[in-house]
This record gives C-alpha cells, sequence and structure tokens, in this order.
C-alpha cells in the first residue's frame, strides 16, 4: 500500500504530503492515523525548525472520504467521532507546537482540506486552487477547526457567507478576504514555498513558537491579560539563547546565527 501521508526532512525542514491523489487526498482513517503519527514526530523533533503541508497531485484535500461515510452509514455517530476525533488531534499539535507552519495549497481545497489549508501560519496557493466549505451540501456541519479558523480571518460575515452558502472562493478573492497569505505565480508554488520554509528555518524559531501561543490567545483575552502574557513572553525570550544570540549580533551588526549558536 502507498502511505496516506509522505514526510520529507530535509535541512531543518519537514514537509507533510497529503497522498491519496487519485482520490483527492480525501481523508480516511489511515490517513488521519498517519498524519497524527506525523504531527507528533515533527512537533517532537528538535531537529525540525519549519514544517510545510501540501498535498500530492493536482489537489489539496477534497475533505473527508465520502465513500467511507456511506460504507460506515450503520455506524456513522462512531465512525465520523474516530476520524474527526483523530484528525482534531493531529491538527491541534500542529498548532501547538513550537515552531512555525506554511501550507501550500497547491490545488483545490474543501471541507476538513479548507480546515487544513488555512491552518498555516503562512498560507500560499497556486492559482489553481480554490476553496469550498462542502459540509451542508451533503448534510453535515464543519470540524477541522473550521468555525474557529474562518471568523478569525475573515471575519464573522465572511465565514457565514462560505458556510452556509457553501459558495467557491477562489485565489484572488482568498487573498483579498485574508483567507490566504498569497496567491503564487503558476508552477513557482514549490520554489517560494521552499524558500520561505528555509528562511523561517534559520530564524528563530522557538521564538516564532511563543509568537504563535500569543497570538492564539489573544482572541480569548482582555487587552491587560494579553499584555500581561507578552510581558512574561518577552522576558523568557530575552534570557533564551536565541534572545541573547539575536541581540549579541544586532550589536556587532553581523546577521543572527540562531541555529548553530542557540
Amino acid at each position: 500500500m502507498t502511505d496516506p501521508v509522505l514526510l520529507e526532512l530535509s535541512d531543518g525542514v519537514a514537509r507533510i504530503v497529503l497522498n491519496r491523489p487519485d482520490r483527492g487526498n480525501a481523508i480516511n482513517q489511515p490517513m488521519a492515523d498517519a498524519l497524527l503519527d506525523t504531527a507528533l514526530r515533527c512537533a517532537n523533533d528538535p531537529d525540525v525548525r519549519c514544517v510545510v503541508l501540501t498535498g500530492a497531485g493536482k489537489m489539496f484535500c477534497v475533505g473527508g472520504d465520502i465513500a467511507d461515510f456511506a460504507g460506515n452509514s450503520a455506524g456513522i455517530a462512531a465512525f465520523l467521532s474516530r476520524l474527526a476525533g483523530t484528525l482534531h488531534q493531529a491538527m491541534t499539535i500542529l498548532a501547538a507546537m513550537n515552531k512555525p507552519m506554511i501550507c501550500l495549497v497547491n490545488g483545490p481545497a474543501a471541507g476538513a482540506g479548507l480546515s487544513m489549508a488555512i491552518s498555516g501560519d503562512m498560507v500560499l496557493a497556486d492559482p489553481a486552487a480554490h476553496f469550498t466549505a462542502g459540509y451542508l451540501g451533503i448534510g453535515l456541519t464543519p470540524d477541522g477547526g473550521m468555525t474557529w479558523l474562518l471568523p478569525r480571518l475573515v471575519g464573522m460575515r465572511q465565514a457565514q457567507d462560505i458556510i452556509l452558502t457553501n459558495r467557491r472562493v477562489d485565489t484572488t478573492e482568498a487573498a483579498a478576504i485574508g483567507l490566504i497569505s498569497r496567491v503564487v505565480a503558476d508552477t513557482e508554488l514549490e520554489r517560494e514555498g521552499a524558500e520561505l520554509a528555509a528562511r523561517l528555518a534559520s530564524g528563530a524559531v522557538a521564538s516564532m513558537g511563543a509568537a504563535r501561543r500569543l497570538l492564539h490567545e489573544s482572541f480569548a483575552s482582555g487587552f491587560a491579560s494579553q499584555m500581561d502574557r507578552e510581558l512574561s513572553s518577552i522576558a523568557r525570550a530575552g534570557e533564551s539563547a536565541e534572545g541573547r544570540e539575536g541581540v549579541r549580533a544586532f550589536l556587532e551588526r553581523r546577521p543572527a546565527d540562531f541555529r548553530t549558536r542557540t
């Protein structure tokens, strides 16, 4: 059997590839299990400094494998609970890890595929990509964190429109409303993604992880309490090897070497 998720490690960058191209990279239980294992490995490997998530073939991910849904209709509640629960564990780990994540959306993303596509700290998309919530077309409700991510990225009104009308969002609109970071010229997605990943992997990765947490916490905080979190975080960062190297490099007027001096 072909592995449903591929992991490629090179120079501090972990490249995760959803690998069921003949099924549009649809998520079945083996893929969800493999994604969870891969997320745990990336989050806990100190040599991984940046994670890239993309899809094999012409699709990023079409969401859950609907054929599997139909095949498990007798016990659908238990089936969906296990499938979505495993995916949610993987996405929680990727969101909480102490390193940045880039999503390279190489083609259409729908359902949980949309949730995964927009979960990166930076999201680059091929012009051929487009985005659809998909759930209400088959009588289901969102998963994969969509109802948390979408309102925070595009606002409640846009999120309601995208989910309730089930309409397709092309990359031009996606960039304009903040669903993705930017559209990349045709055939340039892999190159630009690799360059961005290399740049992030050479940076202050632990500080990036702390900044990720602060951003996630900000929506649940008041202004004063969030500044308290920022105060604690910057104090810890100042004492860290990254903070010390960054200050030294600035004063010595040289590029900071966060990889070998931390």
